[in-house]
């Protein structure tokens, strides 16, 4: 780094130095000096009350004050600019005083002094201590933008890993729902429709996120469901059923271990979602609030998405039907604030989310194309949504 004639550092020479004392005489004096070695911002203050203004205005690098003044001493200096005197970079103050007692150093130190002269004062003296001050802020402030610059690479770096997370994810729902939806769009109505009740039921603003996206698992495992019964139009026998059920577990188990809250989310939401309110779901019977809140929540945006859409299995309901459903099984299959939360959504909105345009042509099934309607699920019969 290059320096002045005087062995001070170039970037010290940009400084901005602010000399506050009553006697005019010192800061022409000191001001003189200060020019004299290089420093080219430099300003003087007889009166301490413009120091507020004049320090909010442009802060200065270092500030050297007086202790005896009228009016406001610098003690009260001090404590109009206490929060530019603490912290990382904190705005190093060279005190003049006359007064060298112990009990005045002391005070000054606590009251934010970094250095001291005493008057009269030596100019070589001057010179070295405001250099060693300079240098002292300007490496903290060097290593200040360091960090920051570290912390911001950080931040990229983590938002990186979570958009990759987050694509991971949305890619595996996909994959677990590929098989038996005829829009794809199963695992994305899951996520919005849990994230709004989520936050109707006074879940955080991130949390209600986070449960939007890790909503879309609940299904992944049925890749281990083969299709001849995953896909099958006809009754289930209960060997099926049964075959159908651990799901549930299977899916659990691939999102187990995982040191990821998203993702730890996610297998607590595959493993209960078919969990009842009155404890007669599965894969483990759990019943009423047993039942981790992701899953009793999932499980009323599961069962009216699977109502309201054509599956290979069955056809879809209208919404009014849906919704009555859902109604009727408050306090049996589902927990019935969840349900209360449910009745104030807009289930037109759920159903059918807004996509573009040229999305919608691709991702509709050819019931939806053709703009057939079908036979509704009659009341009761929705054990298969499941």
């Amino acid at each position: 780094m290059s320096s002045g004639p005087d062995g001070i550092s170039g970037r010290s020479l940009r400084s901005r130095i602010l000399v506050v004392d009553d006697e005019p005489a010192t800061v022409k004096l000191l001001l003189r000096l200060l020019e004299q070695w290089g420093f080219a911002d430099v300003v003087g203050l007889t009166d301490p009350t413009e120091v507020a203004e004049t320090v909010a205005g442009a802060p200065p690098d270092l500030l050297l004050l007086d202790l005896k003044m009228p009016n406001m001493d610098g003690f009260a200096v001090l404590e109009a600019v206490g929060p530019l005197t603490r912290g990382s970079t904190a705005l190093p103050v060279l005190v003049l005083t006359a007064d060298a007692t112990p009990e005045t150093k002391r005070a000054a130190l606590a009251a934010g002094a970094r250095d001291f002269i005493n008057k009269p004062f030596d100019a070589e003296e001057i010179r070295l201590r405001v250099s060693n001050l300079l240098d002292t802020r300007h490496l903290q402030l060097a290593l200040k933008e360091h960090g920051d610059e570290l912390e911001r690479r950080v931040r990229e770096r983590t938002h990186a890993l979570e958009r990759a997370q987050l694509e991971v994810v949305e890619r595996l729902a996909m994959a677990a729902e590929f098989r038996d939806d005829d829009t794809h769009r199963h695992a994305q109505r899951i996520g919005n429709t849990a994230a709004l009740l989520g936050e109707e039921l006074g879940v955080s603003r991130a949390g209600a996120q986070r449960l939007g996206r890790a909503a879309p698992l609940h299904d992944i495992g049925k890749i281990a469901v083969p299709d001849a019964i995953l896909l099958k139009r006809g009754r289930l026998t209960n060997d099926e059923y049964d075959a159908v059920k651990e799901h549930t577990v299977v899916g659990a188990r691939i999102l187990s271990g995982s040191s990821s809250p998203l993702l730890q989310l996610a297998e607590e939401i595959a493993e209960t979602h078919h969990e009842h309110w009155d404890g007669t779901g599965y894969p483990a019977g759990l019943q009423g609030e047993g039942i981790p809140l992701s899953g009793r929540i999932v499980a009323v945006a599961d069962v009216f998405d699977a109502l309201t859409h054509h599956r290979p299995y069955k056809d879809a309901s209208p919404t009014g039907e849906a919704v009555y459903e859902i109604m009727c099984h408050s306090s049996t299959h589902f927990d019935p604030t969840v349900v209360a939360a449910f009745e104030s959504l807009d289930h037109a909105a759920l159903v059918a989310p807004a996509v573009p345009p040229h999305e919608e042509a691709l991702h509709a099934g050819p019931e939806v194309l053709a703009g057939r309607g079908r036979e509704p699920v009659a009341p009761g019969r929705f054990a298969r949504s499941y």
